[in-house]
C-alpha cells in the first residue's frame, strides 16, 4: 500500500508543479496553457485520492488542513477553469491569484504538521 500512496503522492505534486509552470509560463503572455486544466484537474484528483487512502490506513488525519487545502485546490481549479473558458478575459490578476494559491496551498502541505 505503500507503493501506491508514493505514487498518487508524486502525481499530486507533478499536478500541482504543471499548474504553477504553465501560469508562470504564459504570465508574459497574459495567457493560460491547457496543461494547466489538465494538472490541476490532476492535482485535485490525486488529493482525494490520498485523503481516502490516508483515511483507510492507522495514521491520523488533519481534517481542518484537509478542508483548508481543499477550499484553496477549489479556488485554483475554478480559477483555471474560468481562464481556459474565457481565454480573451485572462489578466495578469487572475495569473497571479492561481500562481499565489497554488504556492500557498503547497506551503500548507509542507509547513503545517
Amino acid at each position: 500500500m505503500d507503493i501506491v500512496k508514493g505514487i498518487v503522492l508524486v502525481l499530486h505534486l507533478v499536478g500541482w508543479a504543471i499548474v504553477l509552470g504553465s501560469t508562470i509560463a504564459g504570465l508574459r503572455e497574459t495567457k493560460l496553457y491547457r496543461g494547466a486544466v489538465h494538472g490541476v484537474l490532476t492535482a485535485l484528483v490525486t488529493g482525494i485520492l490520498m485523503v481516502g487512502l490516508l483515511e483507510m490506513g492507522d495514521g491520523d488525519v488533519n481534517h481542518v488542513k484537509i478542508a483548508v487545502k481543499l477550499v484553496i485546490a477549489l479556488l485554483v481549479t475554478g480559477l483555471v477553469i474560468y481562464a481556459h473558458r474565457n481565454p480573451d478575459k485572462v489578466s495578469k490578476g487572475v495569473l497571479g491569484a492561481i500562481i499565489g494559491l497554488t504556492t500557498t496551498n503547497v506551503a500548507i502541505a509542507v509547513l503545517w504538521s
